[in-house]
């Protein structure tokens, strides 16, 4: 066998690159380190504008849309990771429409209704996780001085010398509306303006509606008219963009509760009556229906397609002192109600108005003063003590979260009201806020 020549390769070039064989017939030596400032090889060539393109752009967006809705919600994330036109096509409203009216407060009904227009359907499918598993940041945005009373209490037989017995009697309620947020502490009703970067909402009110001589029991908010009811067992209409206020006595005793709805008011009080009234020219503050009840009226509402005439009573299994203290209506026909006895109960008006077709129980035993839904698969109710919030999923049977608010000190929930990012929740001495986009 005849080796070659000194100096040459096996493949007649001259050594020194990678790869290339050593006199010897074995490999050849690395190269050795590039000294600092050595440019290394030249970048490999661009490549030509004449490339074909994936033939995935050739098919139309009407078809590609048709094959991202096939995707769940941690597919189109991933895919919108592979460059920036399957981003833009993987964001768009009309595929995440679907996956966000399975989530929770998403801002679609269960009807499909879009109330959250302007948001970007895939940043509340987002946010709705946070409300899933309970992240959020909690913030006290605004405290006030509750108001005391005194009373004396005797303890028989034998009689005790009394004892002096401190009651808080402020009971805040407030509604939420776009970019304001309505509060009534003691005789008032304050406009507070939410800041716009969802911080919190600014401490100094922006109007201030008044009329009540007692403490302002409930109010509710319709089509810019405010309409409250009193400790003083007045109504009062207030305009929010205006002067225009009327004012005119409704019961007996405190009016608890009021509604308002095309024209007409419907109020309950403590004198164990519900009353229509009438707000038509001519007949403003007039009586229209007296409905006489066997306890107080603690809750009131007024169905989205009635006329203020009285349907229905509902359930007849409820046992005494089992008073309704919240109602709220998804629907014309769907329901939900909650009060002392502990249960949150959901109502079809078409089906029966005998029984309910699904309820759910506090845990804790505790009383429900309040109680909102998204309309479609959530709900927030307000317990009695400790400030706790809960968070229900229609299609579970348990409690999805809890939030306590009041500790250590023990306060009911007065009031609760939320947007797709946002709760706010009114206690005894304070409004506590909870901002699930920044847990």
């Amino acid at each position: 066998m005849a080796w070659p020549p000194p100096g040459s390769s096996s493949s007649g070039s001259r050594g020194g690159g990678a790869g290339a064989a050593a006199p010897w017939g074995g490999r050849a030596a690395p190269d050795p380190p590039r000294r600092r400032g050595d440019p290394g090889p030249p970048p490999p060539p661009p490549p030509s504008s004449s490339s074909p393109s994936s033939p995935l752009w050739a098919l139309p967006e009407e078809l590609l849309l048709l094959i991202c809705s096939y995707l769940d919600a941690q597919a189109l994330g991933r895919l919108g990771q592979v460059c920036r036109r399957l981003r833009f096509l993987s964001s768009r409203d009309l595929l995440w429409r679907r996956i966000a009216r399975g989530c929770l407060n998403s801002g679609f009904t269960q009807l499909g209704t879009d109330l959250a227009a302007g948001i970007p359907v895939k940043e509340r499918v987002k946010v709705s996780q946070n409300w899933r598993h309970g992240r959020c940041r909690r913030e006290t945005v605004l405290k006030w001085k509750c108001k005391q009373v005194f009373c004396f209490v005797f303890f028989s037989p034998p009689l005790h010398s009394p004892n002096l017995l401190s009651v808080c009697s402020l009971m805040p309620w407030m509604e939420l509306d776009g970019e304001y947020l309505y509060l009534s502490q003691a005789e008032n009703i304050q406009a507070h303006r939410l800041c716009p970067d969802g911080t919190g909402l600014q401490r100094h009110p922006q109007a201030i509606f008044s009329g009540h001589q007692e403490d302002v029991c409930r109010f509710v908010l319709v089509n810019s008219h405010i309409v409250s009811g009193g400790g003083d067992g007045n109504i009062v209409l207030h305009k929010i963009h205006g002067s225009y206020s009327i004012k005119f006595s409704a019961h007996e005793q405190e009016v608890n509760c009021v509604d308002f709805q095309g024209g007409l008011i419907v109020s309950g009080s403590r004198d164990r009556t519900a009353k229509v009234w009438s707000l038509s020219a001519g007949r403003v503050g007039q009586c229209l229906h007296t409905v006489q009840t066997e306890d107080r009226v603690w809750s009131i509402a007024i169905s989205p397609l009635l006329s203020g005439q009285l349907l229905t009573c509902l359930g007849t299994d409820f046992h005494h002192g089992a008073g309704v203290l919240d109602v709220f209506y998804e629907t014309p026909s769907l329901l939900l109600s909650c009060g002392y006895d502990t249960y949150i109960r959901y109502w079809d008006i078409r089906t029966s108005t005998r029984k309910c077709v699904q309820e759910w129980e506090e845990p804790h035993d505790s009383a429900l003063y309040c109680i909102r839904s998204d309309k479609n698969h959530m709900i927030a109710s307000g317990s009695s003590y400790y400030g706790v919030v809960r968070l229900w999923d229609k299609r579970q049977t348990r409690c999805l979260q809890s939030f306590h608010l009041s500790s250590p000190t023990s306060s009911p929930v007065y009031c609760l009201r939320f947007s797709t990012t946002h709760l706010y929740a009114a206690l005894a001495s304070a409004l506590h806020v909870l901002d699930f986009t920044a847990p």
